[in-house]
């Protein structure tokens, strides 16, 4: 766990200091009305889709060490790729690199089930909750370490103004591999006796459809899966289009702020939110998740030219991100065999991050058509869908113990 911990405060201050500036890239490249401004968290996002399946398939063979290790790799070259498209001006060049540099978040998401590898069933959520909890410290104060990230690499090197946080956070990441390489043993899926070193690593296509299958046969599973996407996609599409919404209104000073309060509620309080999912039930976590990513969406779209509103908007958005996340990540380990869980987690993180990054995609063309409040309401009907599915579900659950 301490070795999980440190890689994912590193990791979590890479991707945060990297990805706040993302779309201020894109608008210095395409111009500063640009609706493409989603495009860079986007591309980060489905890097992270994508590499999590290939990373589980990796880790479910390998362990858990060997896929971590391949990631943060990837993300170091990653960090460097961005930093060289930025400083050039090159659109496909930067995009690529930030593809690439998703690896860095596909680990870090990937860790919370490392850590439930070895937990008791009453004990997972705490666990996934102890690994978020981690990445505050490091995606908290990530934002705030671009002003100096810029000024070292303007100063020190001649880059662009937002060079300098690509290349830092590439150097983040060599802490987190080197930590994985040396600390994490024994490999806790080999603890844990799951690894499947038979398992045919040449057949990603069946893989991936053994996973699904697996989670269109449990209800509880499809449930999680539903919770994890539609978290992702509500916090994603508002909090992309946060800091170029703040840009536009002459607030880019305060965007950080808002950032690192937006990532201290997605973390901050994930041991409280693991204790609930345990206490409470999986279920109850995940309507309350759908409850608080109503209310954080209903306020940014009051919040107009001012960002007033958007500290406690942004706050909330990143706690019920946190509910919905580990509400579904604890349901889809409890209702999913352990000899196809590996699978399945990536998967299930696959699914997420793709259907994140659409929806991080699209919010610069929303923003631009029809304003961020409207962006913002449209968050608030997905995380409605997300309470109505959820309620559903309890209320089938509840009639079947009646009548058992």
């Amino acid at each position: 766990m301490r070795v999980l911990v440190l890689s994912q405060i590193a990791g979590s201050a890479a991707l945060a200091a990297a990805v706040t500036v993302g779309a201020f890239v894109i608008q210095d490249i395409l111009g500063q009305t640009t609706a493409w401004g989603g495009i860079a968290s986007a591309t980060v996002t489905m890097g992270t889709a994508f590499m999590s399946q290939m990373l589980a398939r990796l880790m479910n063979v390998r362990g858990r060490r060997n896929g971590l290790q391949v990631g943060y790799l990837l993300a170091i070259f990653g960090g460097f790729i961005a930093g060289y498209g930025a400083e050039t001006k090159t659109l496909y060049i930067f995009l690529f690199g930030l593809f690439v540099f998703g690896n860095g978040q596909a680990s870090n998401l990937l860790s919370r089930y490392a850590a439930a590898d070895l937990a008791t069933t009453d004990q997972r959520g705490r666990a996934m909750s102890r690994i978020l909890f981690a990445a505050t410290f490091g995606a908290v104060f990530g934002p705030l370490l671009i002003k100096p990230a810029e000024q070292a690499g303007m100063s020190w090197f001649g880059w662009g103004q937002y060079t300098g946080p690509w290349i830092f956070a590439g150097v983040f990441f060599v802490t987190s591999l080197i930590n994985t390489t040396l600390r994490l043993r024994p490999d806790p899926l080999e603890v844990a006796g799951r690894l499947n070193r038979q398992a045919d690593v040449g057949a990603p296509t069946r893989l991936f459809s053994d996973a699904v299958k697996a989670i269109r046969n449990s209800g509880d599973a499809q449930i999680a899966v539903i919770a994890m996407v539609i978290s992702q996609m509500a916090m994603v599409a508002v909090m992309t289009m946060t800091p170029v919404h703040l840009r536009l209104h002459d607030h880019e000073t305060v965007s950080a702020y808002i950032i690192s309060l937006h990532i201290a509620g997605m973390y901050a309080f994930s041991p409280l939110v693991g204790r609930f999912a345990d206490k409470r039930g999986r279920l109850t976590t995940i309507q309350v998740g759908a409850l608080v990513l109503m209310g954080a969406t209903v306020l940014s779209s009051l919040a107009g030219d001012s960002p007033v509103l958007l500290f406690p908007a942004l706050w909330m958005l990143g706690v019920g991100w946190s509910f919905g996340l580990i509400g579904g990540s604890s349901l889809l380990v409890d209702s999913i065999d352990q000899q196809i869980r590996v699978r399945v987690q990536g998967a299930a993180d696959l699914m997420m991050s793709f259907c994140g990054g659409l929806a991080g995609f699209s919010s610069g063309f929303i923003r631009k058509a029809v304003g961020y409040h409207v962006l913002s309401n449209v968050g608030t009907v997905l995380a409605g869908i997300l309470l109505v599915v959820v309620m559903w579900k309890k209320s089938h659950k509840s009639v079947e113990t009646v009548n058992a």
